[in-house]
C-alpha cells in the first residue's frame, strides 16, 4: 500500500436507508418446485432483499451456475470453481486460501477481485476501509456444499448494488431447507481431505439447514499446508402466507503456510520445490449473522434485511524484489486486520400487470484496525503503518421495469450512494472525506419473437480507490458501462452474445504483490461475450460454453514507483493483469434414467499482461478437467481430474516473479444421504 498517513473525522449521513430486488413477482409467496436432487431440497422465493435470481428477461449478461455445476467441478477452490464454471479470469495469489486472489470481470480487476461486488444472501463480502487492498474480497469464505446456485452479472448494471460492483456481481444464494442428512468425505492428490455434513428440516411453513465443512491439503508445494473450516446455519418461519422470517450465520475460519513466489528462470525449469520464507503463512477468521424479513400485502411485497461481520486476519508475506520498474521489499511483511462491520438494506415494491416499481436503500457501517510492520522471522523490526478506517455509507434508489407492450421490457434505476470515511494513524489526528456517487442505469430489451431478443444497457458504476484508508481524500474510481445483445431461448436451448464498452475515470492500477498504486488516469475496456447451453443427441449430451474477448487498454496514466525513480507512461498499452480472451466450455453426457453423468471441460486464458512489464505479452494456455458423478441408492461417489495434461501456467506474474498454477490434481468423494 501507499503509506500516506492522512485522517478524516466521519462526517454524518443518514442512518437506515435501503436497497430492493430487481425483480419480485406477485408468485412471491409460493414455494419453488422441489429439486431433482435426491435430498428433495425445497426453496422459498429469495427473502432476503439482494438475493432474487437474474433472469433470462433482464436486459443484462448473466450466468448461473446451478448446484450440479458446483457438484460437476473438479475446482480446488471458490475461485477455480468460478473460473471453470462462469468464465471469469482468476489470477490466484498461491499465498493461501485466506489471501483473497485476483479475479476478474471485462478486464477488472488487478487487486484482489476489488472490481467484483460479492454478497452472499442478501450480505457484501468485500471490506472497505482494507489497508491491503480496498474492497478486498475473499471467496474463501464460500462453503460451496451449503449453495444452493450463484448469479455472476456482468458490468454495473443493477441498481442492487453499489461500491464495489463496478465490473459485476457474484450473488450467492444459500440453501434454506432440505430433507435428512448428508455426509460428504473427500480426499485427493497433494494430501488433500475434506469432511462435510449437511443436516435440515422441511416442515411447509418452517424449514433450515445446518452444515459443517473442513478441508486440508498440504499443496502441491513446499510450505503450501492449509486447513480451512466453514459453519451454516439458517432457518426460515413462516408466521402465515404473508409473513416470512429468514435468519442465517455463515462462520469461516483458516490458516495456511505459503512457499512464496518463484523467479522467471525458475519457474520456467518447473523447480517448484523452492520456498521463499518458510515463516510466511497466516489466519483468518470470518463471522456473519443476518436476519431477513418479508411481508406480502395486496400488490406490495416489503423485504428487509439487517447484517452484522466480525473478522481478523493475519499474514506474514515475503515480498521479492522484482524485475520491472516497481521493485518489492525484498523483507517479510506482516499485515493484520481487525473488523467489525453492520447494515441494512429494505425494499418496498408495488406491482401491477405492467410495471414493477421498487423504492428503497441500503446503508452499511464498517471498522478497521490495519497494522503493517517489517518483519523478520515473524519477529517485528519496524512498523510501517499503524491506523483505524471508518466508513459510514448509504445508499437510497428507486428502480422500476415496465411492460408497456407484450414484447418490450424497460429497466430504468438511479442509486446515489455517499461514503463517509475517517482515518485515524496511530497517536496522530484524524482526517475524514465524503464522497457522493449518482449512478443511472438504463437497459431494454425487444422481443423480436418467441424465440430470439434483443437488448441494450447503459449504466454507471463505482468502487473507493485503494489506499482511502490512509488518505480519505481520494476520489472514487468510476466506469460508464455500454452493452448490447442478442439473446435466444427456446427448446431447452439458450445463447446470447453481447458487445460491451466501459470508460473508465479516475483509473488505477495496484500491484497486489508490491502493494503499490497509481492513480489518476483513465481507461478502456470493450469486447464481446458469448455464452451457450443446448441439448445434442437426442439430449444425451449438453454443451455449454462461456467466453469474453476483451481489449483492455490505458487511455491516460503515468505509474511512478512508490521509492521513485523514471516514471513510467501506460498510454495505449494493455491493462496490466488482463488477458485478451478468457472462456470455458463442457459438455455433460448422461443417459435417460442412468444414475451417471460425466462432464468433460476446459478452460483457456489468452495470451496475458503481467504486472510491472509495460508492453510485455504472455502466450495463453488452456487446462482440460474431466469428471463423473455416480448415484447409487442413497449414496453418491464423485470422480475428478483437474488440469488432466498437467499444463505447467502462470497464475501471476509481476515484475519477474511468478506464482504456478496447480498441475495435475484428482479428487474422489462419496456423499450418503440419509
Amino acid at each position: 500500500m501507499r503509506h500516506r498517513i492522512r485522517v478524516a473525522a466521519i462526517a454524518p449521513v443518514f442512518a437506515i436507508i435501503l436497497l430492493a430486488p430487481a425483480v419480485l413477482r406477485s408468485q412471491d409467496t409460493t414455494r419453488s418446485a422441489r429439486s431433482p436432487r435426491a435430498d428433495s431440497v425445497a426453496r422459498l422465493q429469495a427473502v432476503s432483499v439482494v438475493a432474487t435470481p437474474a433472469e433470462r428477461a433482464q436486459p443484462v449478461s448473466a450466468t448461473h451456475v446451478t448446484t450440479m455445476d458446483i457438484r460437476l467441478t473438479p475446482a480446488a477452490t471458490p475461485y477455480d470453481l468460478l473460473r471453470q464454471t462462469a468464465g471469469l479470469e482468476v489470477h490466484q495469489q498461491g499465498q493461501g486460501p485466506g489471501f483473497a486472489s485476483d479475479a476478474s470481470l471485462r478486464g477488472f480487476s488487478s487487486d484482489h477481485a476489488t472490481d467484483i461486488a460479492l454478497w452472499v444472501d442478501g450480505v457484501p463480502i468485500n471490506e472497505p476501509v482494507n489497508g491491503h487492498a480496498e474492497g478486498y474480497n475473499d471467496w474463501s469464505v464460500l462453503f460451496p456444499g451449503g449453495i444452493q446456485d450463484i448469479d455472476v452479472i456482468h458490468g454495473p448494471t443493477s441498481a442492487l448494488f453499489g461500491n464495489f460492483a463496478l465490473a459485476g456481481v457474484v450473488n450467492v444464494r444459500t440453501l434454506e431447507r432440505m430433507h435428512g442428512t448428508e455426509i460428504d468425505a473427500a480426499g485427493g492428490s497433494f494430501g488433500r481431505a475434506d469432511a462435510m455434513v449437511l443436516t435440515g428440516f422441511d416442515h411447509g411453513s418452517d424449514g433450515g439447514v445446518l452444515g459443517v465443512h473442513f478441508q486440508r491439503q498440504d499443496g502441491f508445494r513446499p510450505n503450501a499446508r492449509y486447513g480451512v473450516g466453514h459453519g451454516h446455519a439458517r432457518i426460515v418461519h413462516e408466521f402465515n402466507p404473508a409473513v416470512t422470517i429468514d435468519g442465517g450465520v455463515e462462520l469461516y475460519g483458516g490458516n495456511w503456510d505459503s512457499p512464496g513466489f518463484l523467479g522467471a528462470d525458475e519457474f520456467a525449469a518447473h523447480d517448484y520445490h523452492i520456498v521463499s520464507n518458510p515463516t510466511d503463512g497466516g489466519y483468518k477468521r470470518r463471522a456473519q449473522e443476518r436476519v431477513s424479513l418479508r411481508v406480502v400485502t395486496g400488490h406490495a411485497v416489503w423485504r428487509t434485511t439487517a447484517y452484522a461481520t466480525e473478522g481478523r486476519w493475519q499474514l506474514f508475506l515475503t515480498i521479492p524484489p522484482a524485475g520491472g520498474q516497481f521493485e518489492g521489499s525484498g523483507s517479510q511483511t506482516e499485515e493484520e486486520d481487525s473488523r467489525a462491520g453492520a447494515g441494512a438494506t429494505t425494499a418496498l415494491t408495488w406491482l401491477s400487470s405492467y410495471a414493477e416499481v421498487t423504492v428503497g436503500g441500503e446503508t452499511r457501517w464498517d471498522r478497521a484496525n490495519y497494522q503493517n510492520y517489517f518483519t523478520t522471522a515473524r519477529q517485528r523490526d519496524s512498523s510501517a503503518a499503524l491506523l483505524m478506517g471508518r466508513q459510514l455509507s448509504a445508499a437510497p434508489f428507486v428502480q422500476t421495469t415496465i411492460t408497456p407492450v407484450e414484447r418490450l421490457r424497460l429497466d430504468l434505476g438511479v442509486r446515489y450512494d455517499v461514503l463517509a470515511t475517517r482515518s485515524t494513524p496511530d497517536g496522530d489526528v484524524s482526517t475524514e472525506a465524503t464522497h457522493g456517487v449518482v449512478s443511472p442505469k438504463l437497459g431494454a430489451l425487444v422481443r423480436l419473437s418467441s424465440l430470439v431478443g434483443v437488448y441494450t444497457n447503459v449504466s454507471r458504476g463505482f468502487r473507493s480507490s485503494d489506499g482511502v484508508i490512509t488518505d480519505p481524500t481520494l476520489a472514487p474510481i468510476t466506469a460508464w458501462s455500454y452493452e448490447g445483445g442478442l439473446k435466444v431461448d427456446g427448446h431447452g436451448a439458450s445463447a446470447s452474445a453481447a458487445l460491451f464498452r466501459m470508460d473508465v475515470s479516475n483509473e488505477q492500477t495496484f500491484n497486489p504483490v508490491t502493494l503499490e498504486a497509481s492513480n489518476g488516469g483513465a481507461s478502456r475496456r470493450q469486447g464481446l461475450e458469448l455464452d451457450w447451453r443446448a441439448p445434442a443427441i437426442d439430449h444425451r449430451v449438453t454443451l455449454s460454453g462461456e467466453w469474453t474477448f476483451n481489449d483492455a487498454r490505458y487511455r491516460s496514466l503515468v505509474a511512478v514507483p512508490e521509492e521513485g525513480g523514471t516514471a513510467v507512461v501506460l498510454n495505449g498499452l494493455r491493462v496490466f493483469n488482463t488477458s485478451k480472451y478468457v472462456g470455458t466450455a463442457a459438455a455433460d453426457v448422461t443417459m435417460p434414467n442412468a444414475p451417471w453423468r460425466i462432464r468433460v471441460s476446459g478452460n483457456w486464458v489468452g495470451p496475458y499482461s503481467p504486472f510491472d512489464r509495460p508492453g510485455d505479452v504472455l502466450p495463453g494456455y488452456g487446462l482440460a478437467h474431466v469428471s463423473a458423478l455416480w448415484d447409487v441408492h442413497h449414496a453418491e461417489i464423485d470422480l475428478g481430474v483437474r488440469n488432466l495434461f498437467s499444463r505447467a501456467y502462470p497464475e501471476l506474474v509481476a515484475g519477474d516473479v511468478v506464482s504456478p498454477g496447480q498441475p495435475r490434481t484428482l479428487y474422489a468423494s462419496l456423499r450418503a444421504r440419509m
